[in-house]
């Protein structure tokens, strides 16, 4: 298979020389996050059920990567995380000199930035017309020999040119050449910011769903992402709810300030250290200390959320997966909590793939309140609302918690983040957060 995307390259990629490449410093820009189902007609209960839908292949994908088996061909050893036909919110950006603006795919779960370029033997549909080098001034293809290149987990060397294949789980690639480029970013009535010696996979065999994108931002914490290519590595993300019309926000580098953030609730900012999996240094591995619901403990050991020597387990934060998903015995202790909290009837809801249910609404003379669910990591408690981790759905009977379980490993995804304003400061090494109204700041 890589002799044969080799051999499909010859036709495809021009040789052109590479300039000096170049770090920027102090550079800081804010971005719209559109939800991919933005501006549909779902109601909140399709939102989350497509969702959910979105985000098996990714778990799986997210749970399978740290067990690969050593590099035997460039196929295995360029798998990265995730699927990208999983994304969840798109970015606004350009690439290019003259800028060819398009939309991306933001992911903290993978590195590549990488678009669709021109001539395309195999590409999937995408909304922009396909990159094509030939018109750009600016456009560099890295030699073998260069560092970036040497940063990819297999690279392949053709005419001297570096070649890369990235694998999203079973349902979509890229493959093409690794390439300097300029990129602009920045918000229509907003200051703009271009980034030069930026480099990105210019692919030219890919396959898979980009959800109506036209490619894909990696902010993970490896070589090759936006964050750590453009130097301030830090970035923050403001999640509004499914349903506001409002969008999310993206703040990169000096922009990416939580003391300033609009918070209602008088909350503090919180930090908590990142932890590297050395099987998966690139992910955002937090220590996850317990949960508890209103003021119970819930009785869980702590080793549910360690790593473990081959790399599997821990607790993954990431904006690619919709729902959280919790490791199987922290999943019941949350499961038997929530029963002997709330005086409903229980029963598994099917409809959108949640197990705990209770039947809703309640009866006149019953009284329902749902409490508090937090995680308690190292140094730091995340507070979420019921409105955060349960759904209400009157209209068709039931009170889920919006969460599922998994065998190995814990995923934090995006449903319980909103309202919360992150901050990634890879810089440091740790998490912070406080609660916000994202339609509003």
């Amino acid at each position: 298979m890589a002799s044969l995307v080799l051999l499909l390259l010859i036709l495809l990629v021009p040789t052109l020389s590479l300039p000096a490449a170049h770090c920027n410093d102090n550079v800081g820009f804010q971005l719209k996050l559109t939800h991919v189902d933005a501006g549909t007609s779902y109601t909140k209960l399709q939102l989350l059920s497509r969702a959910i839908a979105r985000s098996k292949a990714r778990v799986a994908a997210l749970q399978s990567a740290a067990v690969l088996p050593p590099v035997v061909d460039p196929i295995t050893a360029a798998r990265v995380l995730v699927t990208a036909s999983s994304g969840e919110y798109l970015v606004d950006l350009a690439i290019g000199t003259p800028p060819l603006y398009y939309t991306a795919i933001m992911d903290t779960g993978s590195d590549l930035i990488w678009t669709q370029c021109a001539p395309c033997l195999l590409c999937a549909d995408q909304p922009t017309p396909y990159f094509d080098v030939k018109k750009s001034a600016t456009y560099r293809a890295l030699p073998c020999r260069s560092s970036r290149c040497a940063s990819l987990s297999s690279p392949s060397c053709f005419k001297k040119m570096c070649v890369y294949q990235y694998y999203y789980g079973d349902t979509a690639s890229t493959a093409g050449v690794l390439a300097n480029e300029t990129f602009t970013f920045g918000a229509a009535n907003s200051t703009k910011v271009r980034a030069t010696n930026i480099a990105f996979g210019c692919g030219s065999l890919n396959a898979g769903d980009l959800a109506n994108s036209s490619g894909m931002v990696g902010f993970g914490r490896g070589p090759l992402s936006l964050v750590s290519q453009l130097g301030p590595s830090r970035f923050s993300y403001c999640l509004t709810s499914y349903l506001s019309a409002t969008p999310s926000r993206l703040y990169f580098g000096v922009y990416a300030n939580l003391s300033s953030t609009n918070t209602s609730s008088g909350s503090p900012v919180q930090s908590t250290p990142f932890v590297i999996n050395p099987a998966l240094p690139n992910m955002y591995f937090l220590s996850l200390k317990a949960i508890s619901l209103g003021t119970k403990l819930l009785p869980i050991d702590p080793l549910v959320f360690a790593i473990n020597d081959d790399g599997t387990g821990g607790v993954i934060i990431d904006s690619g997966t919709s729902i959280t998903w919790l490791q199987q015995d922290a999943y019941e202790a949350v499961r038997r909590g929530l029963v002997s909290a709330i005086p409903l009837p229980a029963m598994n809801d099917t409809d959108i793939g949640l197990d705990t249910c209770f039947q809703w609404p309640p009866p006149p003379n019953v009284t329902v309140t749902v409490p508090d669910l937090v995680f308690h990591f190292d140094s730091a408690n995340m507070t979420l609302l019921p409105e955060n981790y349960m759904l209400i759905a009157s209209t068709t009977g039931y009170l889920c918690l919006v969460m599922a379980p998994t065998g190995v490993g814990t995923i934090i995804g995006n449903y319980q983040q909103q309202n919360l304003h992150l901050l990634y400061d890879i810089g440091n090494s740790f998490l912070s957060f406080v609660p916000a109204p994202c339609d509003i700041i």
